[in-house]
């Protein structure tokens, strides 16, 4: 059963993009049409590789590996402007780990935590009627180091007010999975119920 936590876990933590929410071939596509204009690309592969990974980042990231001189900041901000307006009306949400934070809800404390911007992340949650659904909300503005560095999930864990230790966290992605280990959590990687 997906759905069984272990006793001793007090607090839940939850990824969105890819995790909570089917976003993932949307958010390859908004960057596949933002690249278009700028001559340059970005493999499929690599994509899924910098999953978890704030938008800003990635373009630092394919700078440095393509040689491109993008701005990170301006490249991020209208790929995320595009995702919003084009995709986020059509997301669903990926019901095997909703499903676990409704059995939880009121029971465990829980938060969200994502490399995604706040406009972006509470579109999501709201498009998939979970906008007041948890305790808070992480996203890449609240932390200096997104994931595969453990700020993210610690940050979540301090806002819940639970020792790290005690914590489970959801995961779509290696970065994620690397990120709450490194947090001293227990992740769950949810691509293993997805096939």
């Amino acid at each position: 059963m997906h759905n069984s936590v272990p006793a001793h876990i007090k607090g839940l933590i939850f990824d969105l993009d890819g995790t909570l929410v089917n976003t993932m071939p949307m958010h390859y596509q908004a960057w596949l049409d933002t690249m278009q204009t700028k001559n340059a690309d970005f493999p499929e592969p690599l994509f899924y590789e910098l999953a978890g990974v704030p938008s800003d980042k990635i373009v630092v990231i394919l700078n440095e590996k393509f040689g491109y001189d993008l701005d990170p900041k301006a490249i991020a901000h209208e790929k995320e402007h595009l995702f919003l307006e084009r995709y986020v009306p059509q997301v669903q949400p990926i019901e095997a780990v909703v499903a676990i934070a409704q059995a939880y809800k009121g029971k465990l404390p829980m938060a969200v935590a994502t490399g995604g911007i706040p406009v972006v992340s509470k579109a999501l949650l709201n498009a998939i009627n979970m906008s007041d659904f948890f305790e808070t909300l992480v996203t890449s503005v609240d932390v200096v180091n997104g994931k595969p560095a453990p700020d993210t999930f610690l940050e979540a864990a301090r806002r819940l007010g639970i020792e790290p230790a005690l914590c489970q966290v959801y995961e779509d992605s290696d970065a994620g999975l690397e990120g709450a280990r490194r947090a001293g959590m227990m992740g769950v990687d949810i691509r293993a119920w997805l096939k």
